[in-house]
C-alpha cells in the first residue's frame, strides 16, 4: 500500500543494485492493486444486485482470490517502511508517513462520501460525523464505520507504523530490525491463545507475518542473505499460510469458501514471497521500465477510491451498459481519477505537508536543545525603615 522510494547508500555487504529504484517493486504493487480491484468488481454481489457468479461465471471464480492482493501489499509495506526509515529519526519518520498517507486519503474520503451521498444505492453514509472521523484514519479504533470498506487495511498499516517507530527510536539497524522481527513473531504466535485484548490488538497475528517477511527481505537486499533472515522469512511464510482458510471465510463467506478450492490462495502467497525474495536478491534489477514507476505511484490513490464508488457506479449503470464494457469503463475512470489525485493533490499537498512537518520537527529539536531560561531576580528596593537605620549608624 505505501510508495516505494529510492534506496539510499547501501550498507556493508549490500547486494548489487541496491541504490537504484526498484521498478519490480512497483510492478508488484500494480498487480496487487488490480487483483483487489478485480475482486471487488467481479466477485462481489453488491454492485450487480445479483450473484456475481451469474454475471461472470468464469472471471468471478478467478477474481475470488483477488483479496490476496492485500496480503502482498503488506509484504511490500514491510520492505518499503524498513527501507524508508533507514537513517531517519522518529520525527522524520512520522513526517514522511503522514505526508505520504493523508493527502490522497483525504481526497478519497471526500470523493467517496460525495458519491455515496448522491447515490446511496449500494450503501449510504449514516452521519456526517462518520465522514469527519474517517478523515483522521482512526475510525478503525473508534468503532466508527469506514466510508469505504477498503480502508480497514489503513488502520492495520498505522499499527505497523506505531510498532516500527519503536525501532526508529532505538535506531534502524540490522540488529534492531532482527530483534523487532523476533519479538513481533513471538507476540503474534502467543496472541491468539492469550487472554489479552491489547496484545491481540497490536500483535496483528493474521497480518504480521507479511510485514515481518517484508522487513527480512529488505535486510537481505541491504546486507545480503543469511541463515537468520531466511529463517525469519520462512517462518513468516508458514505462519501466513495458517491463516489462509480464515481469510477466505471472512472475504467470501463461509458457504462460498466451503466450495472454493483453497490451494490457489496458498499458491498466490507462495508466488508473492518468491517474487519478493527475487527482488531482495537482485533477480529483477534489470527491470527498469520507467512507466512502472508512474503506474506504481497511482496504485495508492486507486486503492483508496475504487471500491465503494466503483461499486456504486456499476450498480447505477448496470441496466444501461453491458457487464464487460461497464467494468472496463469504471476501471478506466478510476485509473484516470487516481492519476489526477496523485498529480494534483497527493504530490503538491504531500510536499507542503512534509515541509511543514519537518519544520515542526526541527523547531522541536532546536527548542529541546536550548537550556532552560533562568528568570532574572529583580533587585529589591530598600525599605524606608532600613534607610533610616543606615543614616543613624553614620
Amino acid at each position: 500500500m505505501s510508495a516505494s522510494r529510492a534506496i539510499g547508500h547501501p550498507g556493508p555487504g549490500a547486494v548489487p543494485g541496491g541504490g537504484a529504484r526498484l521498478a519490480a517493486l512497483d510492478g508488484v504493487r500494480i498487480l496487487a492493486a488490480l487483483a483487489v480491484l478485480c475482486y471487488h468488481y467481479l466477485a462481489l454481489d453488491s454492485g450487480w444486485g445479483e450473484p456475481a457468479a451469474s454475471v461472470f461465471p468464469v472471471a468471478s471464480a478467478c477474481a475470488a482470490y483477488g483479496w490476496l492482493g492485500v496480503e502482498i501489499f503488506f509484504v511490500v509495506s514491510g520492505f518499503v517502511i524498513c527501507m524508508s526509515a533507514w537513517g531517519r529519526g522518529v520525527g522524520e519518520f512520522a513526517a514522511s508517513r503522514i505526508s505520504r498517507l493523508f493527502p490522497a486519503y483525504w481526497a478519497a474520503v471526500l470523493f467517496t462520501a460525495g458519491v455515496l451521498f448522491a447515490w446511496p444505492e449500494v450503501r449510504g453514509v449514516k452521519a456526517f460525523s462518520d465522514v469527519v472521523v474517517n478523515l483522521s484514519m482512526l475510525q478503525g479504533g473508534m468503532k466508527v464505520p469506514h466510508i469505504d470498506d477498503a480502508y480497514w487495511t489503513l488502520f492495520v498499516e498505522l499499527k505497523f507504523y506505531a510498532l516500527f517507530a519503536l525501532v526508529v527510536v532505538r535506531g534502524v539497524t540490522y540488529r534492531n530490525c532482527v530483534v523487532f522481527c523476533t519479538v513481533w513473531t513471538v507476540a503474534g504466535v502467543v496472541a491468539p491463545t492469550a487472554d489479552s485484548g491489547v496484545l491481540s490488538f497490536f500483535a496483528i497475528p493474521t497480518f504480521s507475518p507479511y510485514f515481518i517477511a517484508g522487513i527480512a527481505f529488505y535486510l537481505m537486499r541491504r546486507f545480503g542473505p543469511n541463515a537468520v533472515l531466511w529463517g525469519i522469512a520462512g517462518l513468516q511464510f508458514v505462519l501466513a499460510q495458517s491463516y489462509v482458510q480464515g481469510r477466505m471465510i471472512s472475504n467470501l463467506g463461509r458457504g462460498v469458501a466451503a466450495h472454493t478450492p483453497v490451494w490457489p490462495a496458498h499458491a498466490v502467497i507462495a508466488c508473492g514471497f518468491l517474487v519478493m525474495a527475487g527482488i531482495a536478491l537482485g533477480a529483477f534489477d534489470r527491470v527498469r521500465w520507467r512507466w512502472l514507476g508512474h503506474a506504481g505511484a497511482v496504485t495508492y490513490p486507486l486503492y483508496l477510491i475504487h471500491m465503494m464508488a466503483g461499486l456504486t457506479f456499476i450498480h447505477h449503470f448496470r441496466r444501461e451498459v453491458r457487464p464487460v464494457p461497464l467494468v472496463l469503463g469504471v476501471t478506466a475512470f478510476m485509473v484516470v481519477l487516481a492519476w489526477i489525485v496523485h498529480r494534483l493533490i497527493e504530490r503538491p499537498l504531500g510536499r507542503r505537508l512534509r515541509a511543514g512537518l519537518r519544520r515542526a520537527v526541527h523547531d522541536i529539536r532546536r527548542m529541546s536543545a536550548q537550556p532552560p531560561a533562568v528568570p532574572a531576580v529583580p533587585a529589591q528596593a530598600p525599605s524606608p525603615g532600613a534607610e533610616r537605620v543606615r543614616t543613624v549608624r553614620r
